[in-house]
């Protein structure tokens, strides 16, 4: 199903022209608007009258997470605070999150875009769909939320954290679509089994995102449920879900270009990378009002493929992930970074600055261990003194992370050390492979 044809199958040559009409007047909109911007834009010396059309994009500044950082929280906006109905935001690498705002338009698109990824994976106004996402600061619950009450159907938000409940809700109302991690998925999956409920619901569509996943888990899923399963793709910093999703051809996860433009650079010279090869996606946002996006570096590793797809939609493709350029995990659909954990260690007594993370998938659920080297004169055989640092090292990093961490406390000098770049991940899922 298309939702938008007209936009989702516009001839390529139009889409540049539309392109280059929006990008004249966000350039516009965040130079005169945000000091930032202004700021980047005349270091570079550049005015907006030197922003034509496409061939100019190269020519402006690059946005990053430190921008972002910088800009804490309403730095970036570019309406007055009486227009901004909402407020989202995702981890950020120095603790503080990294925060989108909306205005009622960008909420309107944003639901748009969302209604256009639900509908290449079949979704209609008759189905029934739960949201299992979070809901809050996270842009998954209420992105999927809104996306799917914009196509008509019914929505159940069901959030997270009550397996049982969401089964029951699922037979009980009839449930045709989920929206929920992979890994939750597969979760639910084995519930339903052990349950002896697999016979009684009646899904035919998922539509995952929030963290990377394998075909192999896809398969998993289609086999076990009898769906259909797809990918969906956003960022807080560009929209949130519903930036870019499969269709049942799943070559690559198209990219709503007339919302957010496109680029692939290499991510050392920064110059673009030719068609089809791999380097970091830069998305530029070409409609939004509150918090446009200029060039942002999202650090994933892919290609963008243009031809026109089976589906007869002619937006890029986003090809399949290959990596990140930074050390930035995602577990459980949650953004975390090795410099969150390294703050908050510091702020415990009996801890040296060395750690390791621990990231694997068992069970089809992330797990996350951190093992930490305990301070040599605070290191003893009292276990109950041991166990109390581990409780707090583990409320810490709740507090700080959002996800609970299994704690190791390790002796002293046992973690590999080192004068250089001292690596503090091990990541066993495997999922650029």
């Amino acid at each position: 199903m298309i939702w938008n044809e007209p936009k989702e199958c516009m001839d390529r040559e139009l889409l540049r022209k539309l392109q280059g009409e929006r990008l004249v007047k966000v350039v516009n909109h965040v130079y005169h608007n945000v000091p930032s911007y202004r700021k980047k834009m005349q270091e570079a010396g550049l005015e907006p009258g030197d922003i034509r059309g496409l061939e100019d994009l190269p020519k402006l500044p690059f946005t990053t997470y430190e921008d972002l950082n910088l800009a804490y929280p309403f730095g970036l906006s570019a309406v007055p605070q009486e227009q901004l109905v909402r407020v989202h935001a995702s981890s950020g690498t120095t603790g503080k999150p990294k925060i989108a705002v909306y205005t009622r338009r960008d909420i309107d698109l944003w639901s748009e875009c969302a209604a256009r990824c639900l509908a290449m994976a079949g979704i209609t106004r008759n189905d029934v769909i739960q949201v299992g996402y979070g809901y809050g600061l996270f842009t998954g619950g209420l992105g999927a939320h809104y996306g799917a009450e914009y196509l008509g159907a019914l929505v159940i938000p069901m959030s997270t954290g009550n397996t049982k409940k969401l089964i029951d809700m699922m037979v009980d109302c009839g449930a045709t679509a989920i929206a929920c991690t992979p890994s939750y998925l597969l979760h639910v999956a084995e519930d339903l089994e052990k349950s002896g409920m697999m016979d009684k619901i009646k899904l035919k569509a998922a539509i995952c995102g929030a963290e990377p996943w394998t075909n192999e888990m896809r398969s998993a899923m289609e086999n076990k449920l009898h769906i259909k399963a797809f990918d969906i793709y956003g960022l807080t910093e560009v929209m949130g879900p519903g930036v870019a999703a499969d269709c049942e051809y799943h070559k690559g996860l198209h990219i709503w270009e007339d919302h957010f433009l496109p680029e692939i650079i290499d991510p050392k010279t920064l110059k673009p990378v030719a068609d089809g090869e791999t380097g970091e996606l830069v998305i530029t946002t070409l409609t939004k009002e509150g918090m446009p996006m200029i060039r942002y570096r999202t650090k994933d590793l892919t290609s963008l493929e243009t031809s026109r797809c089976e589906c007869g939609r002619t937006m890029a493709r986003i090809q399949r992930f290959k990596g990140r350029t930074d050390d930035m995990l995602i577990i459980r659909g949650v953004n975390v970074f090795p410099s969150q954990v390294e703050a908050a260690l510091l702020t415990v007594d009996g801890t040296t600055p060395h750690y390791m993370i621990i990231v694997d998938r068992v069970d089809n659920t992330d797990t996350l261990e951190v093992q930490v080297e305990v301070d040599e004169s605070f290191f003893s055989d009292e276990v109950s003194k041991l166990e109390k640092l581990s409780r707090t090292i583990h409320d810490r990093l709740r507090e700080a992370l959002g996800l609970n961490a299994k704690i190791s406390l390790v002796q002293p000098n046992s973690l590999v050390h080192s004068d250089g770049k001292t690596k503090h991940v091990t990541d066993k899922r495997k999922l650029y492979v």
